[in-house]
């Protein structure tokens, strides 16, 4: 039986902003797996500010994506037919996949999840990739200590919520900074953070940031970058902790910007900054995969989700993040799940 897939391409890289026009959409049919692969439909696609580094060619910590070949991302899906005997029928996966209605993998890149654990599209935020890049940065680099004051920017993100409900987990003060009023009053209502700043209607920043951080500034989990740093990085305390996770304000500006020189500021406070990916802690995925677990079982950490329907707004899904239009994680959902038990194609492995 012949399934038709659909597949989003890079057409062409962008300069600045990107638009629909830097992508394209082209049809083709799923090929029969061989011996050892599965195919996977898609249920639900992760869109990602690091996903528009990844349109540059400039060198940087991930391949880029080529011209002319499908976006890679976060999927989750659900297996349809399996030559593979790790991975049953109706199992559900997920992994770093094309951007695609059906994928077809070999098993090396791809993951169980047990849906009976959380809803399978938490694998893609706080039980996933954002999840561990918070509990990663804000623990092993941050290394928040009770009584100490934590600011978050990007707060109202995926990764940004996780870092800021875990910081109160350790008994810190919480100040959150955000886009828009509601992301604010989601911050400091649901998710308890002590303080939020609207920096898109801040008169001024520094000295709302004094306000909201009295005692200064002990560690820093940045995910925007520019001026919003630039004021965060005058209230720094002494042996402060900066952690680089993402810089969304610099993604799409065609030179960079320049800003105050911050090295003076880190000598006289004795303070680390420190960037890094998430796979930079692989060794320790276990451990942040139970601990979250258990925190979310638990419902010390909460979460979000804005989740656009149709595979055919996956590329206006990803545009939204640079216009600031989620709150929490930023999902596309492509399909339902099958039935418990759908009918398999003639060439499956019965399990």
């Amino acid at each position: 039986m012949m399934i038709n897939n659909k597949k989003i391409l890079l057409a062409y890289r962008p300069v600045g902003m990107p638009d629909e026009s830097n992508f394209t959409t082209i049809e083709t049919s799923v090929p029969e797996i061989v011996d050892g692969e599965v195919l996977i439909k898609s249920l639900y696609i992760s869109v990602d500010p690091y996903m528009r580094g990844r349109m540059s060619d400039a060198k940087s910590y991930a391949k880029p994506y080529e011209v002319g070949e499908p976006f890679i991302g976060g999927i989750v899906g659900q297996v349809i037919e399996s030559k593979n005997p790790k991975f049953k029928v109706n199992s559900f996966v997920d992994g770093r996949l094309e951007w695609a209605e059906y994928n077809v993998s070999n098993g090396s890149n791809i993951r169980r999840i047990n849906p009976d654990a959380a809803p399978i599209s938490t694998a893609l935020h706080v039980l996933g990739m954002p999840g561990l890049t918070a509990y990663f940065g804000l623990l092993h680099i941050g290394q928040p200590k009770e009584g100490e004051t934590v600011v978050v920017s990007g707060a109202s993100g995926a990764v940004g919520t996780i870092v800021g409900q875990i910081a109160k987990l350790k008994g810190c003060r919480v100040v959150g900074i955000a886009g828009a009023e509601e992301k604010c009053e989601f911050l400091t209502s649901e998710l308890g953070f002590d303080a939020a700043i609207n920096y898109k209607t801040s008169p001024d920043l520094y000295k709302e940031l004094l306000k909201a951080c009295p005692n200064g500034i002990d560690v820093y989990f940045d995910n925007v970058g520019g001026t919003v740093t630039d004021e965060v990085m005058k209230l720094i305390n002494f042996q402060s902790r900066i952690v680089i996770c993402g810089q969304i304000s610099q993604y799409n500006l065609e030179k960079p910007e320049m800003g105050p020189r911050i090295l003076g500021q880190l000598l006289k406070t004795s303070s680390m900054v420190k960037g890094f990916i998430v796979s930079d802690y692989a060794e320790h995925n276990k451990e942040g995969y139970t601990t979250l677990a258990k925190w979310v079982r638990e419902g010390k950490i909460k979460y979000r989700e804005n989740v656009i329907e149709g595979f055919e707004n996956t590329v206006e899904a990803f545009l939204g993040l640079f216009r600031g239009e989620n709150i929490g994680k930023q999902l596309v959902k492509v399909a339902e799940a099958a039935a418990p038990n759908p009918v398999e194609r003639e060439a499956s492995v019965a399990e």
